[in-house]
């Protein structure tokens, strides 16, 4: 019988909560995650590698992947397009990895749907004054771009309920702590781990065989 396979996690959350900072340092502490890699038709950065920062492709064999249903979700932004390819996540789950993919919540119901046994985080600052103290102390956005973050989040509120968690980051050790948790103990819900009970299943009436 097959050892339980990995999962496939959506992080999503608030501009400023905090998600792309717990997930950095969950992939330190642990080594069973690993961030899912996007495929994308613009050219790569000097620094970038194929494979590890983005699986470069032309904008055909985009297409083409689109036709057969290859992606777990896609969009265009600024004349590129960008993808979450289906057949490397579930390689990486079969495998017995936790893949991280952080989306924001409209895409992340995209992905739900494909793969309805996806866990479903969702990050927020304790309050919305911190989250305010957050986006202002970056220093990088007017006060404009701010109120339109704060707008998002409110539209955002509505959707957290299809989240299989709130994950509050009120301190970075704990908030990451707090996602492990989750994900280890979600993956092993009886839906994400049907593959493992067939085989159980089947096992089980070979052994009464045998008797």
């Amino acid at each position: 019988m097959e050892q339980t396979k990995g999962s496939l996690t959506v992080v999503s959350g608030f501009s400023g909560a905090g998600k792309g900072t717990i997930m950095k340092a969950l992939l330190k502490k642990y080594d069973s995650y690993c961030l899912s890699v996007s495929c994308t038709t613009r050219k790569p950065r000097p620094h970038e590698v194929d494979g590890k920062d983005y699986f470069f492709i032309s904008q055909d064999e985009f297409d083409a992947r689109i036709e057969r249903g290859e992606f777990l979700e896609y969009a265009r932004y600024v004349d590129h397009s960008y993808g979450t390819p289906l057949p490397w996540v579930e390689e990486k789950v079969k495998e017995g990895r936790d893949v991280l993919l952080e989306i924001e919540a409209q895409g992340a119901a995209i992905v739900k749907k494909k793969r309805p046994d996806t866990i479903m985080l969702f990050v927020v600052t304790p309050d919305a004054k911190t989250l305010v103290q957050r986006l202002t102390g970056r220093g990088t956005e007017t006060k404009e771009v701010i109120a339109e973050r704060l707008e998002q989040a409110t539209r955002e509120i509505d959707r957290i309920s299809s989240y299989d968690m709130l994950i509050v980051n009120d301190d970075l050790d704990a908030a990451v702590e707090r996602v492990h948790n989750a994900i280890q103990t979600l993956k092993y819900s009886p839906i994400r781990q049907a593959d493992f009970l067939s085989d159980f299943r089947k096992d089980l009436i070979g052994e009464r065989e045998k008797l």
